[in-house]
């Protein structure tokens, strides 16, 4: 029996598009392995951005190594990547033995075999969406974590963003085979599932839902909790707030790309919102009680020193407690990449570090904000270095936000525990189990 090896790249997104291969693989036949021990590597690509390119082909000539010097014996690179570069890549890389683009994992199985056809066209014929998304899935989480996709492409036409032209246009999933999906989740043992989609709150506006009406019946179900990511600032409106500070079951927390706080660049951004706009609306997150991560992009082209002012007063004034920063990326094919202005890398370098450290003291504030309460962890792993548990709080979000780090005289993967905030660093927090019998 071979024995295939998957490497995802990118985001959680492209996760649930790999669970599906996985489970695809798994009901052909075939072995899951690490990779030093696989017959067939499958390289799970993406292509947002340089370094997100960058890092897939740096992983597919390490995997183009082993088929000289390891056990592999076959090479598949699928996603973002082939999508939208298929045909360069089958000129420069010809140790890859098969390539499938983002709407082409049904045909894997056809790919891991060298004796089968699979389409030399990416996107040829029809592709069903939902029905590849109602597979099964092997989930790469933790067994208590699942990612669900709730529909894929985008309708935005960011002018920086290549996404619409790799993914297409926006689909949602029908609201009874999402429901469906995290029943079979909740079934399995998963605790939290994370919402995921380029835009989880269009959700519906092409088959006649919504966001809101999804959760309400997501509600219905056993799950203990949901989480948003993704959600555009425009879309997020006093009935999905309302939504998320009601409900026992969805997390007080909710991720927005702002991109930018400067009218300006927000305008040539092609975003649907001001700046006046995104403070209003993080001050109302705020003030019921909703943490905010979001993104933030310097060195848009037509930025200058003005307007990156304009964005770090911004995040002095919105104050989100965790954010991601990036340098914008020249991507072909966009609109921003004809645009005039555009900045030096060493500039955009200076620009992430210097925006990097404003947010880096609003999150040691909000860390600093927590020493002395109780808060309710969900226990995930161990740190033997530091001989204490590890898990996250609801307003924590996997590997992208700060942990929690406890001691306690013993606790359960899956569990959640009342911790006591005892100290913080910059992102982390850090405490003991209140023990049932023991005083607040």
């Amino acid at each position: 029996m071979k024995n295939v090896a998957v490497i995802s790249l990118g985001c959680d997104k492209n996760r649930v598009d790999t669970e599906h291969m996985l489970f695809g693989v798994s009901r052909g036949g075939y072995g899951i392995s690490d990779v030093p021990d696989a017959d067939v590597i499958i390289v799970n690509t993406c292509a947002f951005i340089e370094s997100a390119r960058q890092e897939s082909i740096d992983a597919i000539l390490q995997c183009a190594e082993l088929k000289k010097t390891g056990k592999c014996k076959r090479l598949i690179v699928t996603g973002c990547l082939p999508q939208k570069y298929r045909a360069e890549l089958e000129t420069e890389l010809p140790e890859v033995d098969a390539f499938l683009g983002t709407r082409e994992y049904d045909k894997i199985l056809d790919a891991i075999s060298p004796r089968a056809e699979y389409a030399e066209t990416a996107c040829a014929g029809e592709y069903d969406f939902c029905a590849a998304e109602n597979s099964g899935r092997l989930l790469t989480t933790y067994p208590h974590l699942a990612y669900v996709k709730i529909a894929d492409g985008c309708d935005n036409k960011c002018t920086f963003c290549a996404i619409p032209s790799i993914r297409g246009a926006y689909m949602s999933r029908p609201v009874h085979d999402i429901v469906r999906e995290v029943r079979s989740l909740v079934g399995d043992g998963v605790k939290e599932i994370i919402l995921v989609a380029q835009d989880v709150t269009r959700y519906g506006e092409d088959i006649g839902a919504s966001l809101v009406s999804l959760l309400t019946e997501l509600e219905k179900t056993d799950v203990e909790k949901i989480r948003l990511l993704y959600c555009y600032p425009e879309r997020v409106g006093d009935e999905l707030v309302s939504k998320i500070s009601g409900s026992d079951k969805i997390a007080k927390y909710i991720d927005i790309p702002a991109q930018h706080g400067s009218d300006k660049i927000l305008k040539l951004m092609n975003r649907k919102t001001t700046r006046a706009r995104l403070v209003e609306l993080f001050k109302k997150l705020h003030a019921h009680g909703i943490v905010v991560r979001t993104t933030l992009m310097v060195g848009f082209p037509g930025e200058t020193e003005t307007e990156f002012a304009e964005l770090a007063e911004f995040v002095r004034e919105a104050r989100p407690e965790y954010a991601g920063i990036f340098a914008y990326s020249k991507e072909d094919g966009t609109a921003a990449a004809r645009l005039k202005g555009h900045v030096s890398k060493a500039v955009k370098r200076e620009r992430v570090n210097a925006l990097g450290e404003i947010c880096t003291e609003l999150t040691r504030g909000f860390c600093q904000s927590l020493i002395g309460k109780t808060v309710t962890v969900l226990y995930e792993d161990i740190d033997f270095d530091k001989d204490m548990f590890v898990g996250r709080a609801e307003f924590m979000s996997p590997e992208v936000d700060g942990r929690v780090y406890f001691t306690a005289r013993e606790a359960n993967v899956g569990d959640s525990y009342e911790v006591k905030i005892t100290g913080c660093d910059d992102y982390d927090l850090y405490g003991e189990v209140v023990e049932a019998n023991q005083e607040d």
